[in-house]
């Protein structure tokens, strides 16, 4: 393996435990946070009863990493040393019991136990440990997951009602804006970052669904899962990725808005898993060729270029050509945002599509069917 000044997406949050800090990790570069005139003490004392840390074990098939297992002439030692190790690298297991031991964050959003954090931080787990704020342990089942937005739901049974926190509206949220994580980095515990919202509507090449919240608040390996609350002690972000070319943060940190998690947790609570709507078009951007013979001033909507037969596009009369301008009166710039907006729609919604025919605008009504397990 080697160190990649590239997303560090996954395991580099949450699926490696560290159990020991070297200085390989307190010499990460600095970056500036928002600091609030009196700090945060009171939002914390709030919030972080809620907070919790997660561990997982998962068996796996591959050794674990020794200088005998490796290719010969690999520099074991200095990779060591320079990673921080004795602790394992994402995806390789502890020790050579042949199991792979995570840690991640979760945040609970109900008395009885549910709670939230990122698929990845329990993808194939044997066995889920949540260990709540006042220190007590129990064990945890995995209600349902969503790898497309990165979001799984976590059950436990503590037998009496729990603090929780409240998703807020991560659609109110400007750039500049104060925001505070609360995550469980390299498994040292709960652990508070401040910093600002750097950028919104973030596309990390991750997934279909990307739409970011930024942050400099500082997010490492362990705070998976954890959440990002505004001022009031909303959660308006689950932590799932840094940018990073050291595998630490850098300042640059990327989380699941809540508009998209609070919809995708809901279904998961009821059903284990999320039904997405789908309209059946195979579709690409608007060059700016096209653009400028349709009149555009510059690209804009999504090119229908194929409508696969007997789906709700077909049925609903949009053809190939076609140029979808906005679902149910909201803009539609890329095919990001129209894969983005009709999947948030349930199977069996009714859309209002605007679109461009032959250069005249016309309007389709489409009834959403479910979305199978293809990108289209």
């Amino acid at each position: 393996m080697r160190r990649l000044p590239a997303l560090a997406l996954g395991a580099f949050l949450g699926a490696t435990a560290l159990t020991a800090v070297t200085p390989a990790f307190v010499a990460l570069p600095a970056h500036a946070a928002a600091v609030q005139p009196g700090g945060y003490v009171d939002l914390v004392q709030k919030v972080a009863p809620a907070v919790v840390y997660i561990e997982v074990t998962k068996t796996l098939d591959q050794p674990a990493m020794t200088p005998e297992n490796m290719p010969q002439g690999f520099p074991f030692d200095e990779f060591m040393h320079r990673f921080g190790m004795p602790a394992p690298m994402p995806g390789a297991p502890q020790g050579g019991d042949g199991q792979m031991h995570g840690v991640g964050t979760g945040f609970i959003i109900s008395a009885d136990g549910q709670i939230v954090t990122n698929a990845h931080v329990v993808d194939g787990a044997d066995s889920v440990k949540v260990t709540l704020a006042d220190g007590r342990s129990l064990d945890g089942k995995v209600l349902g997951a969503d790898p497309a937005t990165d979001i799984a739901v976590v059950k436990v049974d503590a037998g009496a009602d729990l603090p929780t926190v409240a998703f807020g509206d991560s659609t109110q949220l400007k750039v500049g804006q104060d925001v505070v994580a609360i995550g469980n980095p390299f498994g040292l515990g709960n652990s508070v970052t401040s910093g600002i919202v750097s950028a919104l509507g973030r596309d990390i090449n991750s997934g279909p669904f990307d739409n970011y919240i930024q942050t400099d608040a500082a997010i490492n390996k362990g705070n998976s899962g954890g959440p990002l609350f505004d001022t009031d002690g909303e959660v308006v972000g689950i932590n799932t990725a840094i940018f990073s070319p050291t595998g630490g943060s850098v300042g640059i940190g990327f989380a699941v808005p809540s508009e998209t998690a609070a919809k995708v947790v809901a279904e998961l609570a009821q059903g284990g898993k999320v039904e997405r709507g789908f309209l059946g078009v195979q579709i690409q951007p608007v060059t700016e060729d096209i653009a400028a013979a349709l009149g555009f001033d510059k690209a804009k909507g999504v090119l229908v270029s194929d409508v696969t037969a007997d789906t709700p596009a077909a049925k609903a009369g949009i053809t190939r050509g076609d140029i979808v301008i906005s679902v149910d009166g909201t803009a539609v710039n890329s095919p990001r945002d129209l894969t983005r907006k009709i999947a948030t729609d349930a199977p069996g919604a009714t859309v209002k599509l605007g679109l461009l025919r032959a250069g005249k605008p016309v309007d389709a009504t489409v009834t959403l069917a479910s979305r199978p397990e293809q990108p289209a």
